[in-house]
């Protein structure tokens, strides 16, 4: 039987203790170089602006705009781990949020029933994007985009252009509205759903299995892996997370409008993709992924605060998407490179 090999670069604990302490660092930078980079920024901003980057108000506001990405870019990683990736968290984004809205203000639905709903529909979402990957055979790139794409165009079509606005509940209100020790909820929704997650991908056979799916499709099957139920599985918990993620942006904004939302997928795809070049070098992973959403937030809040131009942001994201997409490249091909070496002194 075919054996399934971690695919992940980081050095053990008996490697490291063979290294002398100029190799161990070179060892350790690809797993922290971005958690010091992020450090090193925040340092930065700090002295050059010190009477408004080192402070508790834009820390709360950093904390508190970006929490949506971060859910987004968690939910982005689900499908990354099996090897597959998922255009509808920005598509989608845009659709769950009109839905949420639209349940309470046009049919008089209670907030807790439009939540459950919302949350159902991204489940339905994910299991028509597994369904298409899995049965049809159809890449996911492509399936993603095209019934993201569908999603986008069923909220243009419900708003016709227009705000959906009205009276909401004060319930629906407090699911972001709410501080908990001087804290936006919104950081507590990440904090919790990424221990989670973490304790699902590094802590138990769930885990392991998708990464062994991700690693090597084949193999997996080979080993009694249900490839088929698992990748149909994350797409529906990435569906999920999703439809919270509008949920929580719906809650934030109190209005519904087609015109937001798509600004998320950029960003949310950069910190999946950054996560899988940090923590874990050569995987995506929960805290590799956080800290990708982190730097891209520290980094765009002290470019703004310089005064930059609104076109900064989405360059910045492009940008770092293209050396953060390099940079996972590099560690593929160098993972590969050692999988052969490894084979051939077998």
């Amino acid at each position: 039987m075919q054996s399934i090999q971690s695919n992940a670069l980081e050095p053990t604990a008996g490697e490291l203790a063979k290294l002398g302490p100029g190799e161990r660092i070179r060892r350790l930078l690809p797993v922290y170089g971005l958690p010091i980079l992020t450090l090193l920024l925040i340092l930065l901003f700090s002295v050059l602006l010190p009477d408004t980057f080192p402070t508790a108000l834009n820390a709360r506001s950093i904390l508190s705009d970006k929490a949506v990405i971060a859910l987004l870019s968690l939910s982005a990683m689900l499908p990354m781990i099996t090897g597959r990736i998922d255009l509808t968290v920005g598509y989608g984004i845009v659709l769950w949020h009109l839905l949420a809205i639209t349940l309470q203000v046009t049919y008089g639905v209670s907030w807790p029933v439009a939540v459950a709903a919302t949350l159902l529909a991204g489940a339905l979402v994910g299991v028509i994007n597994g369904l298409l990957v899995e049965v049809a055979q159809i890449d996911s790139f492509i399936a993603t985009l095209g019934t993201g794409t569908i999603l986008y165009s069923f909220a243009m079509w419900h708003t016709g252009g227009r705000q959906i606005m009205g009276v909401l509940a004060r319930g629906f209100i407090a699911i972001n509205a709410t501080w908990i020790f001087g804290l936006p909820i919104g950081a507590y929704y990440v904090i919790g759903i990424a221990i989670l997650l973490w304790l699902i991908t590094e802590r138990l056979p769930l885990g392991r299995h998708m990464y062994a799916i991700g690693a090597n499709p084949r193999a997996a099957a080979l080993n009694g892996i249900p490839v088929r139920a698992y990748v149909i599985g994350v797409f529906i918990a990435s569906g999920v997370l999703t439809a919270f993620a509008g949920v929580l942006l719906a809650s934030k904004l109190r209005i519904g409008q087609a015109s937001v939302g798509l600004e998320y997928l950029l960003p949310a795809l950069v910190g999946a993709f950054l996560g899988s070049t940090t923590i874990k070098p050569g995987r995506v992973n929960v805290w590799g992924t956080l800290i990708g959403v982190l730097i891209l937030a520290v980094g765009i809040s002290g470019i703004q605060q310089f005064g930059a131009a609104f076109f900064v942001e989405p360059l910045f994201n492009g940008a770092t998407l293209i050396v953060a997409i390099g940079i996972a490249g590099y560690a593929q091909r160098r993972r590969s490179a050692v999988r052969r070496v490894t084979d051939t002194t077998a």
